[in-house]
């Protein structure tokens, strides 16, 4: 009798685990997402990271979309005096990654001709929040 309950125990816990892996199967597998990235900071480390993520990211298949905010904007300059940070900065690019920099923000530092992304707006970034299943700030 203790047998048969043991084993029968086994199997409604097998049975159980199996059927949960079935009803939610992208915790138990490593399908591609969408990352959207908001930068919002000028410092050079942290934006650095980010990319190397971003990078990461496209390697393993995701789609990431990467949104510069605030502070954020200046990436665009920062690539000219940090090497390290255009490395990262290009290698998204030319993995067919796309930067948007909010225009207003591009505009009240003067910078009217952005190289490492393209002028977008407020609703550009709520695309971006509510395109892609994972948000990220830095």
């Amino acid at each position: 009798m203790k047998k048969s309950i043991i084993t029968l125990s086994f199997l409604l816990v097998l049975f159980s685990y199996n059927l949960s892996a079935k009803l939610n199967p992208q915790s138990s597998s490593n399908s591609p997402t969408s990352i959207g990235m908001v930068i919002y900071s000028n410092d050079v480390e942290t934006v650095w990271n980010a990319f190397r993520l971003a990078n990461y990211s496209k390697n393993q298949g995701d789609t990431v979309q990467v949104f510069l905010l605030g502070k954020g904007v200046e990436v665009d300059l920062l690539v000219n005096d940090n090497t390290d940070l255009k490395q990262q900065v290009d290698a998204f690019l030319e993995k067919g990654g796309e930067i948007q920099g909010c225009g207003t923000c591009l505009k009240s530092r003067k910078n009217d001709e952005p190289q490492v992304c393209t002028f977008s707006s407020l609703a550009d970034l709520y695309a971006v929040i509510r395109q892609n299943k994972i948000v990220l700030t830095f």
